[in-house]
């Protein structure tokens, strides 16, 4: 590899394009973003969330991405043996949905091809879209090591997962059991609870009466789906309602299939609510379902998987779940036994995945038993030696959740996923959990086994993703030197499905926190603050941003918009600013560049005589590289736009830029070499500091900057430098803008062109003011474009003149030629009014005793100064406007 030449000439405008292409082929090729080239650095090291291989990659995986790769590249920049693990997860459930959908475009279903052809046709599927994925990394300007990329169905992955089944399981925290869990019958498969949305469904109640066979009394009962009701084993009541007390032990009559049915006591049952009796419905529902278990009542299935009533559905058997509920209905009506149909609003699960309404469904599944995977996870939250959640409420987020969790259920009725390594023996029944592939029993050694059909939860791989990546349960090396990691960026929309069990299962086989940091961020939203969705239309495609306005001004908008734990609204205009910032900065190494001909980086001297404007821009590169270093630590990224922003547009290019004009343009060989060597370094800093924002931009000008090395992305990040600390050139600088500005701002009000040459007067109020407005004349009459400038502390003031009063100093404008006196008058007394606001404000501020006691002595220190120069503001011009009225 050789070093690229400096080119001082650059093109008038940036093409993103050009310089996107370019340069990520450059990093690409000379793998700067591998880990591993620093074996005696620290590590850093990111897992990325693995995108779901169904599609193409949205704002809020931009967001998520550009947010991890700000911290990669910065602590890359820092020294650190940095790793950004790439992948992706095979989403079980969605992936498959997606091919289905395209096989029912030909009119073929997945049984048509059998297990084995459908997932040749998902492993297409996986990768043509990972290989889109990768793309789009490309395009955004990720630094991923791609040499580590991982898949959740890799074959080191799925030892992985087959060694953590197993393992729980030979712990007996995986059963195999029939429970009541959520159903999806468009898909085919359980959900665990928290892949169910609930949504607010307008719906009915429905009041049905029961009969005692014996003809001694009847039970109203009410349900908001009467089609289960052929599924009813039992009425139940509270054992201490005197209501129905005589009716407990009774048989009741099942209305339509005419099936007896106990009347059974049960403290589950609330008195208040309702008529106090409830129907159940153990294979329906699953509170239902454990009071079933007490009773030893019968699970009665009246639907299969699909939704469809079955044969206990007697007449209704092949109607379709909803069409059954409109039918049966009808029939109570007809047979007297409906009382009632109320209307009624409640909460309906769906099926996150496709959908359909979530059926509660007794069937044979396999689940994790959390509680004590949860309890350790707790008591090592509580013991301080846990996740550092950012922003810290997501920690009671995080504790509340895990405090009640439930088991959760594991298997799904999928082709595509982790199968369950489980055989099942024909001859003796025997389950037999295995590390490899099972040839025989374990119980009764006949080879006549079939394995389980199930697969997993896409969770259950995902769980492991940040220690399987890097190669356990094998002792790699990767395992020993980047794990844990260093921080876990997601949404806050997935504690519970991903980051809680990550942390459980990383506790049980690693011992250690998976990540020490886990920074919360929230929805991309629309410019109207709605979630994003393909039926609101209102979405947005990274790449389209990217093609309009380039990869840097996504990346910075988005990022910089971003506060830990809140959601944020997409804004074009606000990319737009972000494209017109890339512009500035171009515009201004463009005209460093045309000043800096044959300046090397061997060339550059901060060492000798500097001046004001020098000395100040330096010290407001320390203080900036202090704050963004800070920042970036406290994933502030918004904070740290703002500054980055306000350092390189005001500072720099519309203030020091202009400065140093005065001696690369001057006549002073000396003072251009010096000017030539601060603009150089500060455009090489502020490159550097921009970076992990904006990678492309930031490296096409370093390239044409003098500089050493090969590219920005190994750069030294920038430090604090103790010798170009200048507070007294802060002061100056800070003398000279408000001059200059108050200046710009007159010549605004009276409409002066600022080609227009004036006469300014300076009424300085201390020797040290008069000293440094006489030691910067030059910037002074260069910036206001004086005719004539004279500092004077003895000065009278002219009769008639524009005035303004600034820090220690009063400012004249001789009115001649410029303005009326009415139109000075009318400036003065708006200006006494502002003054005398602030005055009052301030007063009234330090008057409030409470404020006074809680606030910082350095706070009301601050107060009392800004009210004595207010004061000060305003006296003067009290005595200007009798002047101008005498």
């Amino acid at each position: 590899m050789t070093e690229t030449k400096l080119q001082t000439e650059m093109p008038t405008t940036y093409d993103p394009k050009e310089a996107e292409r370019k340069w990520y082929a450059y990093w690409i090729e000379n793998e700067f973003f591998k880990a591993g080239n620093r074996p005696d650095a620290e590590t850093y090291t990111i897992v990325i969330p693995p995108p779901n291989v169904t599609g193409m990659l949205h704002i809020g995986h931009a967001l998520d991405f550009t947010l991890q790769d700000i911290l990669i590249r910065t602590k890359r920049m820092q020294g650190y043996d940095t790793l950004w693990l790439p992948g992706s997860d095979h989403a079980g459930i969605a992936t498959q949905t997606r091919v289905e959908q395209k096989l029912r475009e030909h009119g073929q279903t997945r049984y048509d091809l059998g297990r084995e052809k459908f997932l040749e046709k998902v492993w297409e599927w996986k990768e043509m879209y990972a290989e889109t994925i990768r793309e789009q990394w490309a395009k955004m300007g990720f630094s991923l090591d791609y040499s580590r990329e991982r898949f959740t169905l890799d074959e080191g992955l799925s030892q992985a997962v087959r060694e953590v089944f197993v393992s729980l399981y030979e712990k007996g925290l995986i059963y195999r059991g029939n429970y009541i869990i959520n159903w999806d019958p468009a898909a085919r498969t359980a959900l665990s609870d928290i892949e169910v949305e609930y949504k607010e469904v307008q719906g009915a109640l429905y009041h049905l009466k029961y009969e005692t066979t014996d003809g001694s009394g009847s039970i109203v009962v009410a349900t908001t789906r009467p089609e289960t009701m052929l599924g009813d084993t039992a009425v139940a009541v509270h054992p201490e309602d005197e209501r129905y007390k005589h009716l407990i032990g009774k048989k009741l009559l099942l209305p339509i299939v005419n099936r007896e049915i106990p009347v059974i006591a049960d403290e589950y049952v609330e008195k208040e609510f309702g008529s106090g009796a409830v129907k159940i419905t153990p294979a329906h529902d699953p509170n239902d379902f454990e009071v079933g278990k007490r009773h030893d009542l019968p699970q009665i299935l009246v639907m299969d998987e699909t939704g469809t009533m079955n044969a206990n559905a007697g007449p209704y058997k092949g109607q379709d779940r909803f069409e059954c509920r409109k039918q049966i209905v009808a029939d109570l009506k007809e047979q007297g036994v409906l009382l009632k149909i109320e209307e009624h609003v409640h909460q309906v699960g769906h099926s996150e995945r496709s959908g359909a309404v979530i059926e509660p469904y007794l069937s044979t599944q396999w689940f994790v038993k959390m509680q004590p995977l949860a309890d350790q996870a707790i008591r090592t939250q509580k013991e301080g030696k846990g996740v550092n959640f950012v922003p810290d409420r997501f920690e009671r987020t995080y504790l509340n959740w895990i405090e009640n969790v439930r088991d959760w259920c594991i298997s799904r009725q999928l082709w595509w996923g982790h199968r369950i390594p489980a055989w099942h023996c024909a001859d003796c029944g025997h389950t037999t959990v295995s590390r490899e592939d099972a040839t025989a029993c374990s119980s009764c050694q006949s080879t006549n086994l079939s394995q389980d059909n199930d697969v997993l939860d896409t969770w259950f791989s995902s769980a492991l993703w940040p220690f399987s990546t890097l190669g356990w349960p094998n002792e790699t090396e990767d395992m020993k030197r980047f794990y844990p990691t260093n921080v876990l960026v997601t949404g806050y929309d997935i504690i519970y499905f991903w980051v809680a069990r990550m942390i459980f299962q990383a506790l049980e086989f690693t011992g250690q926190i998976p990540f020490k940091d886990v920074l919360m961020h929230g929805l991309v939203r629309d410019s109207e603050g709605r979630k994003m969705s393909k039926s609101l239309g209102n979405g947005v495609d990274p790449l389209e941003v990217i093609e309009k306005y380039g990869a840097d001004a996504m990346r910075y908008m988005i990022s910089t918009s971003s506060t830990p734990g809140l959601d944020l609204r997409f804004r074009w205009e606000r990319v737009e600013q972000a494209r017109n910032f890339a512009n500035k900065i171009w515009n201004a190494s463009r005209f460093a560049l045309m000043n800096l001909e044959g300046v090397t980086a061997a060339d550059i001297d901060l060492s000798g005589p500097l001046g004001t404007a020098d000395r100040w821009i330096l010290h407001r590169l320390n203080e900036t590289v202090r704050d963004v270093t800070r920042l970036i630590d406290s994933y502030e990224f918004g904070e740290t736009g703002r500054l980055l922003y306000n350092f390189i547009w005001d500072d720099l290019c519309d203030w020091y830029i202009e400065f140093s004009k005065l001696s690369l343009y001057g006549a002073d060989p000396a003072a251009k070499k010096q000017a030539q060597s601060v603009l150089a370094y500060v455009l090489d800093q502020t490159q550097r500091l921009i970076h992990p924002f904006m990678p492309f931009i930031s490296e096409e000008i370093w390239q044409h900057l003098p500089h050493v090395g090969y590219t920005i992305t190994l750069a030294a990040w920038p430090t604090e430098n103790a010798a170009f600390e200048a507070p007294d050139a802060v002061r100056e600088m800070e003398l000279l803008m408000e001059a200059i500005r108050a200046v710009r701002n007159i010549r605004a009000e009276v409409n002066v062109p600022m080609s227009k040459k004036i006469e300014l007067l300076l009424k300085p109020a201390s020797a040290e003011t008069e000293s440094i407005l006489r030691s910067n004349e030059e910037y002074l009459k260069r910036f206001c474009n004086t005719s004539l400038l004279q500092i004077d502390a003895a000065l009278a003031a002219p009769d008639k003149a524009m005035t303004a009063i600034i820090t220690g100093t009063e400012l004249y404008l001789p009115l001649a030629g410029l303005i009326d006196i009415a139109q000075e008058l009318a400036r003065l007394e708006k200006e006494l009014q502002t003054l005398h606001g602030e005055v009052e404000r301030i007063e009234k501020k330090l008057s409030n005793q409470g404020f006074v006691a809680k606030a910082p002595a350095k706070v009301i220190d601050e107060e009392k100064a800004k009210l004595a120069d207010y004061a000060d503001k305003r006296d003067k011009v009290i005595a200007r406007l009798a002047e101008l009225r005498g």
